[in-house]
């Protein structure tokens, strides 16, 4: 009797652990933007569109000569598990970026699609999302972006190894002090977006860069507090002169 009781409890235990690892793999996968640098209860937080890719030509795709060829153009599609932003559901969002990188040989290579300007994001961003079809390959994918100060930065979205379409997910991390890392704002000066876009870096698996590639990009979006900037008082003087 004193076994099973001691055989159930191991399992009780080992099941618990299951469960707190599979919800802190969730976690990890889909960052929370409440808990991100929240040093204040006092948020706002709001879902926003950065980018529909619905312009063509306000994305570049470049490589090294050296390594290939990369195209970009417009196609009409969307994911079918996208969800319109709360708020702006009537918005024309009816394309997606497609990417065609054509290798000349296998190799180290990295391919860069950027926006013809940086997109500002107004309030303190938390996390930025783009919805992505990466056809099964192993490549890495960077996001791209400037703060405050114009310093330059990237954080890692994920690996490309995935049929179909998915939404890939990174949590902007906060600055530790005020003066390291990517800072979003300044008591110096509270009028400039503190986060900028600069686009993406697709890093490509040296075994796997060969032949023609194809790459589907659509709604850049953020999650940003912007409660600063809805509670400023309209009669208060803009310190931008």
């Amino acid at each position: 009797m004193k076994k099973l009781l001691i055989t159930a409890l191991m399992i009780s235990a080992a099941a618990f652990a299951f469960a707190q690892d599979k919800e802190g793999a969730s976690s990890l996968s889909e960052p929370d933007p409440t808990i991100i640098g929240n040093d204040s209860a006092k948020q706002a937080l709001r879902e926003v569109s950065v980018d529909r890719f619905e312009v063509e030509g306000s994305w570049n795709a470049t490589i090294s000569p050296d390594y290939g060829v990369v195209t970009s153009r417009l196609f009409d599609g969307n994911p079918a598990l996208k969800e319109p932003v709360k708020g702006d559901e009537q918005a024309e969002d009816t394309k997606v970026l497609g990417i065609r990188v054509d290798f000349f040989r296998r190799g180290v290579n990295s391919f860069f699609i950027r926006s013809t300007r940086p997109i500002p994001i107004e309030g303190v961003t938390k996390t930025v999302s783009v919805w992505a079809c990466g056809r099964n390959m192993d490549h890495e994918v960077y996001l791209l972006v400037q703060d405050y100060y114009g310093n330059n930065f990237e954080l890692y979205l994920g690996n490309l190894g995935f049929s179909g379409w998915k939404k890939m997910t990174v949590a902007i991390p906060p600055t530790p002090d005020g003066e390291h890392g990517i800072i979003q704002q300044s008591a110096y000066n509270g009028t400039r977006p503190g986060l900028r876009i600069v686009g993406f870096r697709v890093d490509c698996n040296p075994m796997l860069a060969r032949g023609t590639y194809y790459l589907y990009l659509d709604d850049l979006r953020a999650v940003t507090d912007l409660y600063d900037v809805e509670n400023r008082d309209e009669d208060d003087m803009m310190d931008d002169w």
